[in-house]
């Protein structure tokens, strides 16, 4: 099953804002998608994970770039977009290498602000609108679940979050740099989500006043201003703020691209912390593929132990019409006797068939064992979805 697993997407490592916000669509049409794609057969189980710095695609899937194609190609079409554009800014990874980059991601390893706590919710939703869209089957349960456990222990076994930032504090401090101080200075806040409270939040700690919210843009400011200059710091995904505005005399825009040198400054100093967590990491993606690849030989175990157990009926019942007089305690040690019998078989199966799965050769000897006792398609790998 591991082999199957996939995630691909782009981030704010290999994507300009340009371009992953013509990425970002609604709810309504992340759920049409991800049931088109299992509906089609496309994969077997898929999630969209859509925040400010990344658009990945978790799946499972018998040809993943076919799948990482079918998914961005709808992305894409939602918002006018061509393929070609994407296609060259995507990563992919699969396998054990998938396991580590969804735990990264969950625990914040992989965000633009080291140890932001943002992430770990929206992931969860992520998870939960793909649940709530029938998507979600037994492996991407498994590996989200584990991946918010990682988070957790991450969160509580090293100081990779201690006294942890967000993009909307990056904000706030590289507006503190650019008007060196915000005290008794007035702000207004664009946008009242998440990240506008945190940034509000942010904004009183540094003693700014006073503070206003609105959820429009703002229009026909600038005569009222008298050539004092005005500073936008633009921090959500799609744009608020159009480009064009930094073309303004004495106008200035920033966007959340423009924080990397804050966020950079923050990197520096949690490294030690973050190589603590990136080792627990490892460990935990390590269990989880052993554990992953234990589930693959169940199918084929447990169609071994139906097939011995209906040769033993059967027999037993043969037995037992040849000795119509038997009694009960003849009739009880001839069942003890074959179930002995089928249980002595299968122990030798079963040893070498989740031995190979710890190894990574579970499916050679699923083959192998379907083959032997005539097992069909009953015992060749994990039930999908």
């Amino acid at each position: 099953m591991i082999e199957r697993l996939f995630v691909a997407g782009l981030s704010h490592r290999t994507a300009p804002i340009a371009v992953r916000e013509q990425l970002v669509v609604d709810e309504d049409k992340l759920r049409e998608i991800l049931a088109g794609l299992v509906g089609r057969g496309t994969c077997a189980e898929v999630m969209i994970l859509s925040t400010c710095n990344r658009i990945e695609v978790y799946g499972i899937a018998e040809v993943a770039g076919e799948a990482r194609t079918a998914a961005f190609r709808q992305m894409a079409a939602q918002r006018g977009v061509d393929l070609s554009i994407i296609e060259p800014l995507l990563y992919a990874k699969d396998g054990a290498e998938a396991v580590q980059h969804a735990f990264r991601v969950a625990s914040s390893l992989d965000s633009m602000v080291l140890g932001e706590p943002q992430i770990l919710g929206q992931v969860k939703d992520a998870f939960a609108l793909a649940q709530s869209s029938r998507t979600v089957g037994p492996v991407l349960h498994s590996l989200m679940s584990q991946a918010f456990a990682v988070a957790k222990r991450v969160r509580s076994d090293t100081e990779v979050g201690r006294h942890a930032v967000s993009v909307a504090f990056a904000a706030v401090e590289l507006a503190r740099k650019i008007f060196d101080g915000l005290e008794g200075r007035s702000v207004l806040l664009v946008g009242a989500g998440e990240m506008g409270e945190l940034a509000a939040r942010h904004l009183q700690d540094v003693g700014t006043l006073p503070l206003y919210v609105t959820t429009r843009e703002v229009m026909a400011i600038l005569p009222a201003r008298r050539g004092r200059p005005l500073f936008f710091i633009d921090i959500a995904v799609p744009r608020n703020v159009e480009a064009a505005v930094n073309e303004l005399d004495d106008v200035f825009v920033y966007d959340v691209d423009d924080l990397r040198s804050v966020v950079e400054a923050n990197v520096r100093e949690r490294q030690r912390e973050a190589q603590r967590a990136e080792t627990l990491v490892e460990r935990e993606v390590e269990k989880f593929s052993e554990r992953l690849r234990s589930l693959e030989v169940v199918p084929t175990i447990v169609s071994l132990r139906e097939k011995l157990e209906e040769i033993r009926r059967a027999e037993l019942a043969r037995a037992l019409a040849r000795l119509p007089g038997a009694n009960e305690a003849t009739r009880q040690a001839l069942e003890a006797l074959s179930q002995g019998i089928v249980n002595k078989v299968l122990h030798a199966p079963t040893v070498k068939l989740r031995d190979s799965s710890k190894s990574g050769h579970g499916h050679r000897w699923i083959e192998v064992i379907s083959e032997l006792f005539g097992l069909g398609g009953k015992g060749r790998g994990a039930p999908r979805g």
